[in-house]
């Protein structure tokens, strides 16, 4: 499945604003490749922690990253403030799938998309278990209401 969140804000319930840093840049002056996953990472477990819904890092579940994917749009880089657009593309029995926007603080249009998936797994054993209820309940302020009309 090869799909992204729609391009635009609206598509994006929840947002994080993180400043960039000085060593986010390359040579070249802009914010390198490698450096979107940082922020899409800590903006996915920014939010779980914020929720509430999981006790990380010492609960019995554990949300491992099975699948990133990120379409570059525009180069952002130090100095810029972004704002990370946060969506639940899909909810199944065992893991989630993000869809991540980063944007320029206050532009309408992303710099970058990202699609990211977590597989939920038993602490202990790393063998995927159910998305916890309390997880499950709180994705739903991630959940775009196009997406909540059309269930």
């Amino acid at each position: 499945m090869d799909h992204y969140p729609k391009p635009e804000r609206a598509a994006f319930p929840v947002f994080q604003r993180i400043p960039t840093r000085w060593n986010d840049n390359d040579v070249y002056g802009h914010m390198n490749n490698v450096v979107y996953y940082e922020y899409f990472d800590t903006a996915v477990n920014r939010w779980l922690i914020g929720s509430g819904a999981l006790d990380i890092p010492s609960g019995p579940v554990v949300g491992l990253v099975a699948e990133t994917r990120c379409r570059f749009l525009s180069g952002v880089g130090f100095p810029d403030i972004l704002e990370i657009g946060l969506s639940a593309l899909k909810v199944g029995t065992s893991s989630v799938t993000y869809g991540l926007g980063l944007f320029r603080e206050g532009e309408p249009t992303p710099a970058a998309l990202c699609r990211y998936v977590h597989v939920y797994v038993a602490a202990e054993t790393r063998r995927p278990t159910p998305i916890p209820e309390s997880l499950r309940a709180a994705l739903a302020a991630l959940t775009p209401p196009e997406s909540a009309e059309s269930r």
